[in-house]
This record gives C-alpha cells, sequence and structure tokens, in this order.
C-alpha cells in the first residue's frame, strides 16, 4: 500500500468517526441551536477549515469538489452541522485580505473558523486609519463557534459588501435563533458598539485576492452558494436512505408493506433519479470550471451562471426529494422524534436563501439569451 492510500485510508476512518459522532449529537446541537466548539475543533481536525486556505499559509488545496463531497457528506449526517461546516469555503473571501492581514490570521495555524453576518449592511465612520464599527447583523451562521467574526460595513467595488473582521470579544452575540429548521447553525444576530477596526482588517466581499493561488481564482459569489446548496443533497440522501429502511417494515393497519406498493416503487425511484441528475449537473459544473482555472483559462461568465443554475437545481432537487419521501413515509413521519421531520424542516431552509431562490433561474435564463442579469449575479 502507497503512503497515498494509507492517508486516504486514514482520512476516511476520521470522516467516518466524526460523522458518527454528529449523527449521535444531533438531537443535541438542535436543543442547543448551535454547534458547540467541541465539534468545532473535531471539523478542524478533519481539515474543515483548512480546506482552501492558501498553502502558503499551511492550506491543504483541496479542489472545490473535494471539500463539497465532504459538506454532502456531513450534511448527509446533519443539515446544521454540513451548514456550519460549509463556512470553511469562507478563507476564500478572506483571501482578499491582505497578505500582512493574512499573516497575523494563520499565525497560530490554519484552522480558523470564520463566520460573518453581513446584512443588512451598517455604515461605519471612517476615521484615520480605519472605521469605527456599530450595529446589529443578521443570520451570522456558527458564529458561537467562530475565531473570527465579519460585519458589512459598507459596500466596496462593483457594489460588493465591504466587510470588517472582528475577534469574538469584540461582538455580542444575540441569542435569538428562533426557527423551526436549520436549528443547529445558530444564526444569530451580532451586536457591535463603538469598535475600531484597523483598514487592514477590512475586505470587499467577492474582492480580488491578496494571494494567487487556483482557489482564489473561483467565484466566490457562486461558490458561496454552491458550498450551502450541497447541504441539500446531503439532506436528500438522508430522507432517501430512511424511506428505503422503512419500506420493508410491516404496516399497523395491515396494509402491504410499502416495498410492496408500485407507488412507492415508482417515486423513490423517480426522487432518486431526479437527485443524482442534480447532483452529477452540480459536480461536472464544477469540476469543469476548476478545469479552465488549472489550464490558466479563468472562469468565463458563462461557466460562473452554470455553477449559480447548477446550486439552484441541487437545491431544489434536493428539497423536491425529502418531500417525496416525507409523502411516502406516512403517518409516521409527522411525530417530531421522526429523521424525516427534522429533514423536511432542513431542506425547505436551504431553499429560502436568497443565493438560492427563485430568481437565480432568472439569472442564469438572462446569461442565456443574452440578457443582462441582476447586478451581483456574476
Amino acid at each position: 500500500m502507497t503512503v497515498e492510500m494509507k492517508n486516504q485510508n486514514l482520512n476516511q476512518t476520521l470522516l467516518n468517526r466524526v460523522l458518527d459522532e454528529v449523527r449521535a449529537r444531533r438531537d443535541e446541537f438542535e436543543a442547543k441551536r448551535h454547534v458547540p466548539k467541541d465539534m468545532i475543533a473535531k471539523l478542524k481536525e478533519l481539515g474543515i477549515y483548512r480546506a482552501h486556505v492558501p498553502k502558503c499559509f499551511g492550506g491543504d488545496g483541496l479542489s472545490p469538489s473535494e471539500f463539497l463531497k465532504m459538506i454532502e457528506a456531513i450534511s448527509e449526517a446533519d443539515g446544521s452541522t454540513g451548514w456550519v461546516a460549509s463556512f470553511g469555503s469562507a478563507q476564500v473571501y478572506l483571501a482578499a485580505l491582505p497578505q500582512e492581514t493574512l499573516v497575523q490570521v494563520y499565525a497560530n495555524g490554519p484552522d480558523v473558523a470564520f463566520a460573518g453576518g453581513l446584512f443588512p449592511v451598517q455604515p461605519a465612520k471612517k476615521v484615520e486609519g480605519g472605521y469605527i464599527v456599530n450595529g446589529v447583523w443578521k443570520f451570522a451562521s456558527g458564529c458561537k463557534g467562530a475565531d473570527l467574526l465579519g460585519v458589512g460595513i459598507g459596500t466596496g467595488q462593483g457594489g460588493k459588501p465591504l466587510t470588517a473582521v472582528l475577534k469574538p470579544e469584540d461582538v455580542e452575540i444575540v441569542e435569538n435563533w428562533e426557527v423551526l429548521g436549520m436549528r443547529g447553525t445558530g444564526s444569530h444576530d451580532l451586536k457591535v458598539k463603538d469598535v475600531f477596526v484597523p483598514d487592514e482588517w477590512t475586505f470587499v466581499r467577492g474582492g480580488a485576492p491578496s494571494v494567487e493561488e487556483p482557489i482564489c481564482q473561483y467565484p466566490s459569489i457562486a461558490y458561496a452558494a454552491q458550498v450551502l446548496a450541497v447541504v441539500n443533497l446531503g439532506v436528500a440522501r438522508a430522507a432517501l436512505n430512511e424511506v428505503s429502511r422503512a419500506a420493508g417494515r410491516a404496516s399497523i393497519t395491515g396494509a402491504p408493506k410499502m416495498a410492496d406498493r408500485a407507488y412507492v416503487r415508482i417515486s423513490i425511484a423517480k426522487a432518486e433519479a431526479t437527485l443524482r441528475s442534480a447532483r452529477a449537473f452540480f459536480y461536472e459544473a464544477t469540476d469543469a470550471a476548476w478545469e479552465s482555472i488549472m489550464k490558466g483559462d479563468g472562469v468565463s461568465a458563462d461557466q460562473t451562471s452554470t455553477l449559480r443554475l447548477a446550486a439552484v437545481q441541487a437545491t431544489r432537487a434536493g428539497a423536491e426529494a425529502v418531500q417525496a419521501a416525507y409523502m411516502l413515509a406516512g403517518t409516521s413521519a409527522i411525530y417530531d422524534g421522526h429523521p424525516l421531520q427534522r429533514h423536511l424542516r432542513d431542506a425547505m431552509v436551504v431553499t429560502q436563501h436568497a443565493f438560492l431562490n427563485e430568481s437565480i433561474y432568472d439569472g442564469a435564463g438572462s446569461v442565456m439569451l443574452g440578457v443582462p442579469p441582476m447586478p451581483g449575479f456574476i
């Protein structure tokens, strides 16, 4: 066995161990309404938060597909944990910080968890050398386990959010994540009062990177959509697996087992085909963009549009598969403790994200037909 094969086996063993723990603790995460720091530490050990850190700072240099497949696997175990883990991709955002600042960010190693609540943007007061930051920002997923936090303080190049990076001790977390789905993401509000942030600790989300590495050339906004969309691929796989396991059980009414009913077999096959088709499109678009970067051609506007289309389609197909599984499961699925309750609630939250709603189809269709898309789409 080669060294590479041994390393792959070790990585898979570690991943399996982490996934088993996530499954065992997902009720805990939901009750706490966040993924606790000890689990964030295990995700760090797994390499989630160093996956896209520049190699010059000790990062792993994973391709987008490699990272996305890890998030998909974690999401199959628990959607909320997958969502929080997906913010390992935020290192692509942080690459827009000055190199001198990145040296400080990774001074203690590459395993840095970043979380942000960028909206609504709260304009900060410009002073000599930086900004005085005040305000409240929403939807800061993973904030309770983050090493650094970002907030939107204005508009930068191309209308993209100007982001201030702060230490956790400078931010108050307002625990108001009272939702039905994705409860474990801890997407609370962030509150900041009169904190000075130096210029060198601000960056434009999606701005030009200060580090020249292939992952920094990948379209950051499209990627932000992808890392969230892939959560629904994992949640949908878990839902279909749940129905498949239940299909051989006897009905309490004496009716034929689910597996003996034609409509169940037809529906599960259609859901499987729809999910796999969307997944194949998703990774096909991802790999095509990455191959273009590795060849030195960059990513075209058409490719970026396709990435966004593939992301929204994966989100919708995943949600549809979960809904199909729920419909097939019958009355057992209406109880709070049934796994399909969590899958259904989580999958529907993903579809509501601004990067993954119906308007994305309009943007992709505009590019296909040569019409200017909505601002910020490409």
